[in-house]
């Protein structure tokens, strides 16, 4: 009925929960005789609360746990004395003390119906000491006391595979016959607690020395990374120095500081990380003490843990003002109030010369000694055209019609004109909004550049989505080859500067912000995401033992505030502005569309004047009117 084949699995449903949560796939790989193994099955099902699926196997079977990494809560369980199981374990590897629960029985001879006749002494598992059963181990092991004659369940660990220190064995629980496992609950501690939560019961490190690899691009501020002296500098590392002390601190351990000039990028010829991550991927660091992106190619290397340091790169810019992105002089009205405005000076304009005709043609109001030329329509035009700019009217009206009609003129087209003036006057103090993206920022007149920092040369060098490699290309590499990767305190003044947007942590550049600007200057500024990064993730080597501890105290660091006090001394919050905008004066960017009109006017008027000129001359020799009366 029991075959050693991967498909013999028993789904199990009981009303008891002991072990709830702790086992949904148990594989047993020992080489016990059929009629155990039927005992064994139907005591799990008859204790089990939640729906397990068994499976028996051999200890040589290829289709081991760690081959499906789609199995969760999986506990294997193997008899030290069955054939090959100290290879089985010695090839799980990093499996013993990651992912993988483990149940680990040494079994005494056997009787004639193949039954074990107890366990071995507890000083019989020396096997286990070359194993790597380090911090986070869920390895337990069943053995007898010599002294005493129980039946003890056990754990065992240490904190390193090439610690000289000796293991740390802890006691589970024992056996009985009557009640089973019985488990010993720790001081003040509900039962099964010592079971299920491994990395609260192992708190003390027992002074052992942690290794962490911080990244410092600046060397003076090894001088301070205890003070608050030029906090702008290295600032996400000082925060993470401050919050590894305190994981070491918390977990009674002592650590040993390396510094590095990068957060680590891979090198495709070797497929080895240089700087922190190459650290951690050497194993010369256990605890990655700069937070860093998250990034899918670091995932095969490093565990993310937590988010430490809620800090962002991004654009900072003064917003520039209006008419650096928008023609001012046509802003003032809607398109609906200047199709009016046309409509009404042409109307006008018709109107009028329909009522000069009129006066011209009967004479009306003057002796027919004042009439004068005859009333054109451009001319009507022209002169509503100076009315609609305060000029006056050229032409005199004589009859009532004609003034009143000039007088609406006046009337109306007065209001219009200082409806317009004042919008121009806040339309040119005003910023401009226009530049919410990145498509914005390449079009615009903008300058651009970066903080000179490892992490900006490599990821704008490195992009390839189009517009923003179009942004590297053209405002951040010159034509001469040269970047625009400023320091700090040049690119901060370039933003004070304006017209300029430069990409830094924002948190640093609001420190520097808030000392050198005036306060009106703090006002308008403005940010662009170009990174599309979450905040940065604290970091460990991938499938570290000492991954679950140090995210649990990363998130008490949080819940406790430790975590935002050392951001909120380090970091710089965005100015607040208030003290309102000053005056700006006029430039000639300002009044650029009106003197591109006045210079196409010129251009036209100088043209036409040419024509007339070579017209009259061309007229004069096709039609000689002076020599045609002289005969």
């Amino acid at each position: 009925r029991f075959r050693k084949k991967r498909t013999n699995c028993f789904p199990i449903k009981t009303n008891r929960n002991a072990a709830s949560g702790l086992l949904g796939y148990l594989p047993l790989l020992t080489c016990w005789p059929p009629n155990l193994r039927y005992k064994l099955w139907q005591t799990i099902t008859s204790e089990l609360a939640s729906a397990t699926s068994i499976q028996f196997g051999a200890v040589e079977a290829r289709h081991l746990p760690w081959h499906d990494r789609n199995q969760h809560q999986v506990v294997v369980l193997v008899d030290l004395a069955c054939p090959h199981t100290d290879h089985l374990l010695q090839s799980a590897a990093h499996l013993l003390y990651y992912r993988v629960r483990w149940i680990v029985l040494h079994s005494n001879t056997t009787s004639a119906m193949g039954f074990p006749q107890g366990w071995k002494n507890c000083t019989e598992y020396a096997f286990l000491d070359r194993l790597p059963l380090l911090y986070s181990n869920e390895l337990f092991y069943f053995c007898t006391d010599p002294a005493t004659a129980r039946h003890l369940v056990r754990q065992q660990y240490r904190l390193s595979a090439t610690s000289p220190t000796d293991s740390i064995i802890e006691t589970l629980g024992s056996w009985e016959a009557t009640r089973g496992v019985v488990l010993s609950a720790g001081e003040g501690e509900p039962e099964g607690r010592r079971l299920l939560a491994t990395s609260t019961r192992r708190q003390n490190f027992n002074q052992f020395q942690l290794r962490a690899s911080i990244v410092m691009l600046h060397n003076e501020t090894l001088n301070h990374l205890d003070d608050l002296h030029d906090k702008h500098i290295d600032t996400i590392s000082r925060v993470n120095y401050q919050l590894t002390k305190s994981i070491a601190m918390a977990l009674n351990a002592t650590v040993r500081f390396t510094f590095v000039d990068s957060w680590g990028y891979r090198d495709p010829e070797t497929d080895r990380y240089n700087g922190m991550i190459g650290e951690l991927q050497s194993d010369l660091a256990d605890l990655g003490g700069t937070a860093l992106f998250f990034t899918s190619d670091r995932i095969t290397v490093i565990d993310y843990l937590s988010m430490t340091t809620p800090t962002v790169v991004n654009f900072v810019f003064r917003a520039p003002k209006l008419s650096f992105t928008d023609n001012v002089f046509v802003l003032p009205f809607q398109k609906s109030v200047w199709y009016c405005t046309i409509s009404f000076i042409i109307l006008a304009g018709v109107l009028l010369t329909v009522v000069l005709r009129t006066e011209q043609r009967y004479a009306i109001g003057s002796g027919s000694e004042n009439a004068g030329p005859r009333a054109r329509l451009s001319d009507a035009l022209l002169n509503v055209f100076g009315t609609t700019c305060q000029q006056g009217s050229f032409i005199e009206p004589k009859t009532t019609s004609s003034r009143c009609l000039i007088l609406l003129c006046l009337v109306v087209l007065m209001f219009l004109y200082a409806s317009y003036s004042a919008n121009i006057v806040a339309l040119i103090q005003s910023p401009s909004t226009k530049i919410q993206t990145l498509d914005d920022l390449l079009t615009s007149r903008l300058k651009a550049g970066a903080e000179d920092t490892v992490y900006n040369r490599y990821y704008f060098q490195h992009q390839t989505e189009p517009i923003r490699k179009a942004l590297y290309e053209r405002k951040i590499r010159n034509k001469d080859g040269t970047e625009n990767f400023l320091p700090l305190a040049q690119g901060v003044e370039a933003i004070r500067q304006g017209y300029y947007a430069f990409h830094v942590e924002v948190g640093v550049c609001y420190k520097l912000i808030s000392e050198t600007f005036q306060e009106e200057e703090k006002c308008g500024l403005q940010e662009l995401e170009y990174l599309k990064m979450i905040d940065p993730y604290y970091a460990v080597r991938k499938n570290s033992s000492f991954r679950e501890p140090v995210r649990v105290t990363l998130f008490k660091l949080r819940e406790f505030g430790i975590q935002g006090r050392e951001n909120a001394l380090l970091y710089t919050k965005k100015p607040r502005c208030i003290g309102g905008s000053s005056f700006v004066p006029v430039s000639i960017v300002d009044v650029w569309p009106a003197l591109v009109t006045l210079g196409w006017g010129y251009l036209l008027t100088i043209s036409l004047l040419i024509f007339e000129l070579l017209w009259v001359r061309l007229r004069g020799k096709l039609l000689p009117t002076d020599a045609y009366f002289q005969q």
